[in-house]
């Protein structure tokens, strides 16, 4: 594979992804882990580290990391172990995190997905249960009026101020860490699309980046080629796809300049900052060593019997590449079609309901990948208001003539305004039936000819452009209900 250089250097990047596991509760505690919350209302006991407590590890996100797994094609370890992660944290009362280190749950497997066109596998370290930490709230000063103003209540004081929330502290976290192996920025977002796919697929994590369910670790550093590996800075929490490609970019041009000016890259954690779109050191880089793990004594080890994986792997849903390949021979689709509407499992099960009621799998695909794609982007949701059964209609429709393409695009966007469910009924409201008169297509070529004879003339002489120019009058004294195919054909019998 042909590396990509970058100004001479070659670029190296690895990612841990913080997964939010879609428990109803916390890890080790029975507390819920509903998002927005009022402050603090969803923290019991064992979150507050209160004396006497003890915690005890939530069954479900452990059946939700052996299934992540199992869906990488990773070794599910029968023994693993929870240890403590030592360092001041506000945020965590107990002065520690519960984590995974030596001993991790998930071991291996990796990771398939495309760049372009380009196949794509990126290898993984290990997967490991922890519990997130809190969240630390800052404040700004305020005056008189702004306090009076937000309704009063504690926050409302003059000065700065901190406070710490713990609804978050325990959260369920799946951490997924990959061998260094992406090479650029773009394969790196390609890589986080197709995990955050993925875990959204198996039902393990909502994904939801703006509420911090999925949010991703860059490690990024740069070498001449077949030098060693260079020191990385981390970039944390990244929580867009965007930010990740753009504070890679930034991040990437920086260690450069750097070197090329006499440097040295020094370890780091970094943070991005996405308004003036660069990087900013946020403290140096802590080592294994730095954390003091040693196994929870409060926590036994985590035993996994092969009869408790083998019943995961039964209620586990058919795979993205697994639903890909049945559609490539149920179905008769290309290899980038069946991609494409395996995008998600909402789209694959969209187009499996249309392609079945509309017997045109091949149509369906098209307009999912086109235009429904085009307008859920636009409209930056996920919310596609057209059901499978009209959609199937619709290109069952196009498919017998009863409409062209573009009055096909009518009568969906009817359907995309809510404007009716009824395809056939849209169509007779709308006009919008194709004329399939023989009688009145010839009346309407021969009218067309007599009143551009300039055309016919610049066609005759061998001009193309001059024959589609003649097609558009057609369709236009059609009114578009005209089939252009049967159009070309009476108009190029005619012209000969």
């Amino acid at each position: 594979m042909n590396v990509p250089l970058i100004r001479g250097f070659e670029v190296v990047i690895g990612i841990e992804t913080h997964t939010q596991l879609s428990t109803r509760s916390k890890i080790f505690s029975g507390s819920s882990v509903a998002f927005g919350a009022a402050p603090n209302t969803q923290a019991s006991a064992v979150d507050l580290a209160l004396p006497g407590t003890l915690p005890v590890a939530n069954r479900g996100a452990v059946e939700r990391a052996i299934c992540f797994g199992l869906a990488v094609g990773a070794k599910i370890a029968p023994v693993s172990v929870f240890a403590r992660k030592n360092y001041f944290y506000p945020d965590l009362p107990k002065g520690y995190q519960i984590s995974q280190y030596e001993t991790p749950v998930v071991q291996g497997g990796g990771v398939d997905f495309f760049v372009g066109e380009a196949a794509h596998r990126v290898e993984l370290t290990r997967a490991h249960l922890e519990e997130d930490a809190g969240k630390s709230i800052h404040g700004v000063p305020r005056d008189d009026d702004d306090a009076d103003a937000s309704g009063g209540g504690p926050l409302d004081f003059h000065g700065d101020w901190s406070g710490i929330d713990l609804n978050r502290a325990g959260t369920p976290l799946l951490e997924i860490v990959t061998e260094p192996d992406m090479r650029s920025s773009a394969e790196a977002v390609e890589y986080a699309k197709a995990l955050h796919a993925l875990v959204v697929w198996l039902g393990i994590c909502d994904g939801n980046m703006q509420e911090g369910s999925f949010r991703c670790d860059a490690n990024v550093s740069v070498r001449r080629p077949g030098a060693p590996f260079g020191t990385r800075r981390e970039i944390k929490n990244l929580n867009s796809f965007r930010f990740m490609q753009q504070a890679i970019d930034y991040e990437v041009q920086w260690q450069i300049d750097l070197i090329e000016d006499g440097g040295t890259v020094q370890q780091a954690t970094v943070l991005f900052d996405p308004e003036h779109g660069e990087t900013r050191a946020m403290r140096s880089k802590e080592d294994a060593h730095d954390y003091r793990y040693f196994p929870d004594p409060d926590l036994p080890p985590l035993a996994i019997s092969a009869e408790w994986i083998e019943r995961i792997r039964t209620t586990m849903p058919e795979l993205p590449r697994e639903r890909a390949a049945r559609f490539q021979a149920e179905f008769g689709l290309g290899a980038y079609d069946a991609r494409g509407v395996t995008a998600s499992k909402a789209t694959a099960a969209y187009f499996e309901a249309a392609a079945r009621a509309s017997g045109q799998p091949k149509l369906v695909a098209n307009w999912i990948m086109g235009e429904i794609s085009r307008r859920l982007n636009a409209a930056a949701t996920e919310a596609n208001p057209v059901p499978a059964e009209a959609l199937a209609a619709l290109v069952g429709r196009v498919a017998d003539q009863t409409i062209s393409n573009a009055a096909a695009r009518q009568v969906f966007d009817a359907l995309w305004q809510g404007e009716g469910r009824d395809v056939d009924a849209l169509i007779e409201a709308k006009g919008l039936r194709q004329m399939r008169d023989a009688g009145e297509l010839e009346r309407i070529v021969a009218e067309v000819i007599a009143a551009n004879p300039k055309s016919v003339e610049e066609f005759r002489a061998g001009k193309d452009k001059a024959f589609n120019a003649l097609v558009g009058q057609a369709m236009k004294a059609s009114k578009g209900k005209a089939d252009p195919t049967v159009v070309g054909a009476l108009l190029r019998a005619r012209l000969a």
